[in-house]
């Protein structure tokens, strides 16, 4: 078909589809390429082919006239293919935009969608047309619904709400049924009134750039639930949306929502790796238009995969440096959005696959950034390799997911480890971020997330069990850190029940009390199970979805989740912006008790045995300010802990550290209420249950 000539040349950037002057300018990036086309779909598959003929700095161009928002449209590259240097242009392949606002379709014939024939290293390149298997890209109108004013929660006030926008919602009864599962179900006042209610302050969503499940689940007639494939960066996933071609919209009338109420909406972002997989895998947009200047390869043109995933994205490339931080600014500025989640951000700090730097050119592009340094900024510090295990080894502007955090508490509680570590964990990781100019609250806290155990699994199951998986329960950590109490699994016995339900309340609370910024898995308030599933990524069903049909456990549960959260959030002390470091006039802000009311020797610390801890918290000089800057004061606390299975007798401070002592939560009951017996005195004697954990007020 012969190209059509184009009326404008246009300018290379900013790249993508835009509408402008009468028609839409396009750009893309391929260096590599020798031509490349623009191919205008229409809706009955028919294709008009408009070569772009002007190239800036590796960045083809062109504004055609005549083209209107909604318009579909895709890629030809016509170039070398030569995959023993990592070039595979294919002009049979037809590309998703990189930076494409909307896609639409599916792949419908994995074999189309193949860049080779026979084998992916030595065979030629593929002559099969993918036109009509492939997803396509969609021209965009610019704007939309308002996303309201930024709520711009201070660090230290923040409790993150780990969600994702199919399963919140998918069940919910009073969500109507044609919004479940969507962005306007998030949207709904039925799920926010859930979110304002537990005191959350940002919900962080699992993936929700569009992406395709990988071609080993499509083959096995699987899907990918949990999104971390992406194939357009700037696109919302379209199966969100309650109707077909407003996913934009519909995104933004979400974040409006959530912003009215004072939720902040945290994006889970996947910049490591890319759908296309490794040199088996598709040829779908990137490794069409420069497969090495967007992946990372080894001197024989295969991918590079420190990430698990059978592809890396080159984070020392220009070409991926822009792409992330315009995608970024495109969600913050366009979309609403007001922070981000780097998965396997590890990744972003190894150009060319090298060793870790936290001055790499990606993390520093992300920082210095005048729009994205504002953000909340969350990276979960580790990728698929030893050496990218970086907790506690990222950059000041750097919160981090505390994978130390969870492995201790839940160690803790499961009675496999003493207190040591557990009181760095407490009060902030100190170890981890003090001595790098970070705050406390830069830990982010976490006992639970997406990827393994809910809560109620994680008390419930030694042993994952994810055979519906179909990969004969290979898949998945073997490292869960969990204890059934007794029982692996569902059972009727009232006493396994009981305890399940104390820890599970132990393991909420020590995360809601701990200094630093606690997350929340969505549904865990709710006592949801995976039937002991830890990686069910691929169950898009009830497994998955959050379950709102309500149980007294569940009722119970979310009591006691909402009365820890609002005591955090009423009390400056429980979430200090500081490390301690003795400001009380010289004295101690921070003192950690035996049993028998004396402070902790040295040696204590080093009884592996121990299961008591008790930590005295000063609050009146906590450093916690008003959104105005000014100076708050609390009372003081007293966190008493005991993993041991027996009761233990606690003597309570002497009167230095307070006089009265008035309990403000319980573990041992089902709503976290403090049992009746009302305040105690200084030196008096108290019994903590076995497995339990007791706040004490200690007011001024």
């Amino acid at each position: 078909m012969a190209a059509e000539p184009i009326v404008l040349a246009g300018r290379p950037f900013p790249l993508g589809a835009h509408p402008e002057a009468g028609g839409v300018r396009f750009a893309v990036s391929a260096p590599p390429a020798h031509a490349v086309e623009v191919c205008l779909v229409d809706e009955d598959g028919a294709e008009r082919r408009v070569e772009l003929t002007e190239r800036t700095f590796g960045v083809w161009h062109g504004l055609i006239p005549g083209v209107t928002p909604g318009q579909r449209y895709g890629y030809r590259v016509h170039g070398p293919y030569d995959p023993s240097r990592g070039l595979r242009c294919n002009p049979a392949k037809l590309l998703v935009d990189p930076y494409a606002r909307r896609v639409t379709g599916k792949v419908t014939d994995l074999d189309a969608v193949l860049g080779y024939a026979g084998d992916p290293m030595l065979g030629p390149p593929s002559a099969v047309d993918s036109l009509g298997s492939a997803p396509l890209s969609v021209v965009a109108s610019p704007g939309g619904p308002d996303t309201g004013v930024k709520p711009e929660v201070p660090f230290e006030e923040a409790v993150l709400y780990e969600l994702h926008v199919r399963g919140f919602t998918k069940l919910h009864p009073d969500v109507p049924p044609k919004l479940r599962g969507t962005y306007l179900g998030l949207a709904h006042p039925a799920a926010v009134e859930h979110l304002v209610r537990l005191g959350v302050t940002s919900v962080e969503l699992l993936p929700v750039h569009a992406f395709i499940d990988e071609q080993g689940l499509t083959r096995a007639g699987r899907r990918n639930y949990w999104g971390y494939t992406p194939l357009s960066y700037f696109a919302p996933h379209p199966d969100y949306a309650s109707v077909p071609g407003e996913e934009v919209e519909e995104f933004r009338t979400m974040v409006a929502a959530l912003h009215a109420v004072g939720i902040e909406v945290i994006m889970d972002v996947v910049f490591n790796h890319t759908c296309e997989g490794g040199p088996d895998g598709p040829t779908l947009s990137y490794r069409g238009f420069d497969a090495p200047g967007y992946y990372l390869h080894t001197d024989g043109g295969s991918t590079l995969d420190i990430t698990g995933c059978g592809n890396t994205l080159e984070a020392g490339s220009p070409q991926v440096v822009r792409m992330v931080t315009d995608s970024l600014r495109y969600w913050t500025t366009e979309m609403g959005v007001d922070g981000f989640r780097f998965d396997l951000a590890s990744t972003l700090g190894r150009p060319g696959g090298g060793w870790f730097d936290r001055s790499s050119a990606m993390l520093t592009a992300i920082t210095s950034d005048p729009v994205l340094s504002t953000c909340k900024l969350i990276a979960e510090p580790w990728d698929a390799t030893g050496d990218g295990y970086r907790v506690g080894d990222f950059g000041v502007q750097w919160a981090e997911w505390n994978g130390r955090y969870r492995d201790t508490v839940r160690d803790f509680w499961r009675g496999s480890t003493g207190v040591r570590d557990l009181a760095y964990r407490l009060s902030g990781s100190s170890d981890l971020y003090a001595d790098d100019l970070r705050r406390p609250w830069q830990s982010i806290n976490f006992i639970t997330a997406h990827d393994g155990f809910t809560l109620r699994d994680l008390v419930s199951y030694n042993h994952k069990h994810n055979e519906a998986n179909g990969e004969d329960n290979r898949d998945g950590t073997d490292d869960n850190r969990s204890w059934n109490c007794g029982v692996e699994g569902e059972t009727d016995n009232p006493a396994v029940l009981a305890l399940r339900a104390r820890q599970a309340r132990n393991l909420l609370a020590v995360l809601l009390l701990s200094t630093g910024t606690p997350m929340l898995t969505a549904g865990d308030e709710l006592w949801r199970t995976q039937g002991g599933n830890n990686n069910a990524y691929c169950l898009d069903d009830e497994t998955s979805w959050v379950d709102w049909a309500p149980t007294p456990e569940g009722d119970a549960m979310t009591a006691f989740t909402r009365r820890v959260i609002s005591l955090r959030a009423d009390s400056p002390a429980l979430r200090q912006p500081e490390f301690f470091e003795g400001r009380r006039h010289g004295e101690p802000d921070l003192v950690w008790f035996r049993a028998d009311g004396e402070e902790m020797a040295e040696t204590d610390w080093f009884d592996e045995g121990r299961r008591f801890l008790g930590m005295w918290i000063d609050g009146s000089t906590s450093l916690s300010r008003t959104r105005d800057g000014e100076l708050v004061s609390d009372d003081s606390w007293l966190l008493l802990v005991n993993a041991a299975a027996d009761a233990v007798d606690v003597r309570l401070p002497s009167a230095e550290y307070g006089t009265r002592y008035e309990p403000a939560l319980d573990s041992s009951t089902p709503d976290g209420a403090p049992a009746a017996g009302g305040a105690l005195a200084a030196g008096a004697s108290l019994s903590l249950m076995g497995r339990s954990l007791v706040l004490l007020r200690v007011p001024e």
